[in-house]
């Protein structure tokens, strides 16, 4: 049940798919709501920090959950071609949406040569810093690949509800439990 198999998800990716699906949105909306905070506004230092320190931490758990799935089967996609061909291109799509925003957001963290501290148990080292503009250009695209990524990530959703509610496919049954995925 840890792992998966050809015909669904096992635990580890099940538990990697939403830990990052519930970070990803709490990261935009605590970004989002982070931008409107005034000078001496209480959370004014503390949000970015949560947001960076998170963060860092789904960049790592991104990079994990990828590695997984180069050493594990991917479960058929049910539906017809044109579906299974979306399912993927969607696939691919949040995944290079997400690393946008995450290493266009470590962009904009380390612009200045500081590394990034992760709720102070240990700092991301600056790699790239000191570009042209880096701050301001990462920052563009770290909003417009976020906002990308949460409307892609809203597609998503509504498909895997029309997959359960209207095809009757067991799609998201299988991303909630193991036991949905190697039942037949």
């Amino acid at each position: 049940m840890w792992r998966n198999t050809r015909q669904g998800w096992g635990l580890v990716s099940i538990l990697l798919h939403w830990i990052s699906a519930f970070s990803i949105v709490g990261l935009f909306v605590l970004g989002w709501w982070m931008t409107g905070l005034g000078y001496y506004d209480s959370w004014y230092n503390l949000a970015p920090w949560w947001h960076r320190s998170l963060g860092m931490l789904l960049l790592g758990g991104t990079l994990l959950r990828m590695s997984w799935y180069v050493f594990q089967p991917t479960p058929r996609v049910p539906g017809r071609r044109v579906e299974r061909l979306a399912a993927h291109l969607g696939h691919a799509g949040l995944y290079v949406l997400l690393l946008t925003a995450l290493l266009s957001g470590y962009l904009i963290s380390t612009a200045d040569g500081r590394g990034v501290s992760v709720f102070g148990w240990f700092d991301v080292p600056a790699l790239v810093h000191d570009l042209p503009n880096q701050a301001s250009l990462a920052g563009t695209v770290h909003w417009y690949s976020a906002l990308a990524l949460m409307i892609l990530a809203a597609g998503h959703a509504l498909a895997a509800l029309k997959h359960h509610l209207i095809d009757r496919h067991d799609t998201l049954l299988r991303m909630l439990s193991p036991r949905f995925s190697h039942r037949r």
